[in-house]
């Protein structure tokens, strides 16, 4: 395969085919050939947003152990990180998303573990909504749900919600593969926009498994696709399988940028960083709250970004950042 053939069908809006997608990943991280791959990767994506990256913000309305199990998650009940159960009052969820809205940030998520009464949840997402800009951009970031939940998403005043078939879905969490489809289905049929992620990276999983991945979030034209590195939660089995290197995980956002059709014009890493940013990153999230990469009961005192710290990395890789509502939502 030549490289440079797979460039350019990429930036003339060609799906690559599986192989093609695996050859791109199966290159050398610190190739000349690699490189090549985030610079086009970088001059699609800007190219796509009009070099106007975003920073979304998301936090949490509870903490509670999950029976989910996702081994990569501190919220896993076998994980043991956190054994006691808190939510945030009303007002202190209404306070957060202000603040995030006054940040500048481009859109707000509220997120929740699994478990969590959707009801409840949906009237904190109410709540929100009732005291955001009404073209603030709000997403919703919980558990699978079916036809109804969908739809009381929608009504409670969420414009669009993040899920993603996660790599080794039902062998490394309790979750079936078909039901994180189901939940996207719903979710889109309900009129609510969906962002999904290549995610979460370790160095275990193989380029075809990537590739899988990264073809399936083309499938579903995301307002947003990406990739995004597991990070190991201390004294956890998935802990002893390792970190990919930002090197890595760069690669992979690059590749994905250059699979996924050009009506999807958002392209994610998480967390944070600048080598991202340079790979074609033109979506970074500020955190609040529990977070299931931290093991910290709030994130803004562990791994957790403001809204001025992604754009401060974003500027250091020559992103301007947009001012105002998301682009990728609309």
């Amino acid at each position: 395969m030549q490289l440079n053939d797979l460039i350019s069908k990429s930036l003339n809006d060609e799906r690559l085919t599986h192989d093609e997608i695996v050859y791109l990943l199966s290159l050398p991280t610190t190739s000349s050939a690699t490189y090549q791959l985030l610079a086009a990767s970088r001059e699609l994506s800007g190219r796509l947003c009009a070099d106007k990256a975003e920073v979304h913000a998301q936090f949490a309305v509870n903490l509670a152990p999950c029976p989910k199990n996702c081994m990569f998650c501190s919220f896993a009940a076998k994980n043991g990180i956190f054994k006691g159960s808190t939510k945030l009052s009303h007002d202190a969820a209404v306070t957060a998303a202000l603040t995030f809205e006054e940040n500048g940030a481009n859109a707000i998520y509220l997120m929740a573990t699994a478990s969590f009464d959707l009801t409840e949840f949906c009237e904190y997402g109410r709540e929100v909504r009732n005291r955001l800009s009404s073209d603030t951009i709000l997403i919703a970031n919980v558990g699978d749900q079916n036809a109804q939940g969908a739809r009381l998403l929608k009504d409670a005043g969420f414009d669009g919600a993040y899920h993603a078939l996660r790599l080794r879905e039902g062998s490394d969490s309790d979750i079936p593969p078909d039901d994180r489809l189901a939940s996207i289905r719903a979710f889109k049929e309900a009129g609510l926009i969906v962002g999904t992620c290549v995610e979460p990276l370790g160095p275990e999983h193989s380029n075809e498994e990537l590739a899988d991945l990264i073809l399936f979030t083309a499938a579903h034209q995301p307002a947003f696709s990406g990739a995004a590195r597991r990070i190991s939660i201390p004294g956890t089995a998935l802990a002893e399988r390792g970190m990919i290197s930002e090197l890595r995980m760069a690669q992979i956002v690059a590749v994905t940028r250059l699979a996924i059709p050009h009506v999807v014009k958002g392209n994610c890493t998480h967390e944070p960083c600048g080598i991202g940013a340079l790979a074609g990153a033109n979506l970074f999230w500020a955190e609040t709250g529990a977070n299931p990469r931290d093991i910290k009961e709030k994130t803004e005192d562990g791994r957790g970004h403001t809204v001025d710290t992604c754009r401060a990395i974003f500027n250091e890789a020559d992103w301007q950042t947009l001012e105002g509502p998301s682009a990728f939502f609309k």
